[in-house]
């Protein structure tokens, strides 16, 4: 099974691979839509940068990352990416097997495998990135077809946690959703929000280091639960499994 991650806005600076090494890359199918955007990534100086990548001066170093996306030193992409769910994953304490069962998507790279170096940068999966010829086309645009046509030719269950804005850059048929929700102390259900992050990165941890894979949401299921999560199979989308929480927020 592969585990198909968001990315996330904050990172892990520095690193101490060699630079990017595109051909080396998982999904190469991917790598001329990645070296187009890299291109123009490196072509906006970090003031026409600003503004499209939607931060604040402060920021500013992120948007120097950008223009030495070629030459910075690198990290394997799952010790890059930080915040709630990376810390809920806890990636560097993961097995070898763990790692591979994980895949990450980005609105720069597309989909990486958890284990492929990629450098610091900063770009959403919602920016409108300029090309040349004065162009800003979505990264949905950009990406068109690709993503999707690269996951589809993976040959194991591929549960996809990504958020919204990375589903949309590259859908994946039959692949197994998870929606988490709160239950309430009244007993009704409150879709969770900023916490969501958290119990996926939890259950993402939990089924990559399963003894075994799994091939359908059934089985996806039966996995959590063997953990102690609480999880709810839907007869109606059977491809969409429901993660109910307590409604407290999670203590670490």
């Amino acid at each position: 099974m592969l585990i198909l991650l968001p990315p996330s806005e904050t990172k892990t600076p520095g690193g101490q691979g060699a630079p990017l090494d595109l051909p080396a890359m998982s999904f190469p199918e991917l790598n001329h839509v990645r070296e187009t955007i890299i291109n123009d990534l490196e072509q906006l100086s970090p003031d026409e940068a600003l503004p499209i990548l939607g931060i604040s001066e402060k920021l500013r170093p992120e948007a120097v990352a950008n223009t030495e996306l070629t030459t910075a030193p690198t990290m394997p992409a799952v010790l890059r990416y930080s915040g709630v769910l990376y810390d809920a994953l806890s990636a560097g304490t993961l097995s070898e097997a763990g790692i591979n069962r994980l895949a990450i998507g980005s609105a720069l790279f597309g989909v990486v495998r958890a284990s492929d170096p990629i450098p610091h940068y900063r770009l959403s999966g919602g920016t409108k990135l300029p090309r040349p010829d004065t162009s800003a086309p979505t990264m949905k645009a950009r990406w068109g077809s690709v993503i999707t046509d690269a996951l589809t030719g993976v040959d194991e269950l591929i549960i996809d946690l990504r958020s919204g804005t990375y589903q949309q850059l590259g859908r994946v048929p039959g692949a197994v959703t998870v929606r988490v929700e709160s239950l309430m102390d009244d007993g009704s259900r409150k879709v969770v929000s900023h916490f969501n992050k958290f119990y996926k990165g939890e259950l993402a941890r939990i089924l990559a280091e399963a003894p075994e894979d799994a091939t359908t949401a059934g089985e996806v299921a039966q996995i959590a639960r063997r953990a102690g999560m609480t999880v709810e199979e839907n007869p109606g989308a059977k491809e969409t499994l429901t993660l109910v929480v307590a409604s407290a927020v999670p203590t670490r």
